[in-house]
């Protein structure tokens, strides 16, 4: 018994350690290393929010689907955390304006 927890122990210690990547609509595997990533449990809509800040681009889980948007300010960041209703907030500020935050037209990391 004890050989076999210190064998699992030094497999979990040497074992490689991989980032994670998600699939984002329209973009494809998107590494997430940089990203501060927080699984969300107070919205109906929104499921989980990775943000790289120094990127200042933002992956949002949506009902099992990842979508991202680009140049999303700290400030707009924080708000969309801190906002009441996470939902309407992403639909009033973020998503709607697409066309700001769309990906399309900026460049930032991949992978």
């Amino acid at each position: 018994m004890i050989r076999a927890a210190a064998s699992l122990i030094a497999f979990l210690l040497t074992a490689p350690v991989g980032s994670e990547t998600v699939e984002v609509r329209h973009r494809g595997a998107v590494d997430l290393v940089t990203f501060e990533c927080r699984d969300i449990n107070r919205s109906s809509l929104i499921q989980r929010v990775c943000y790289d800040q120094a990127q200042r681009y933002l992956i949002v889980g949506i009902r099992g689907n990842y979508e991202d948007f680009c140049e999303l300010p700290p400030q707009a960041y924080t708000g969309f955390m801190t906002a009441p209703s996470m939902g309407q907030f992403f639909k009033e500020n973020i998503r709607a304006r697409g066309h700001r935050y769309g990906c399309g037209s900026h460049r930032h990391a991949d992978n």
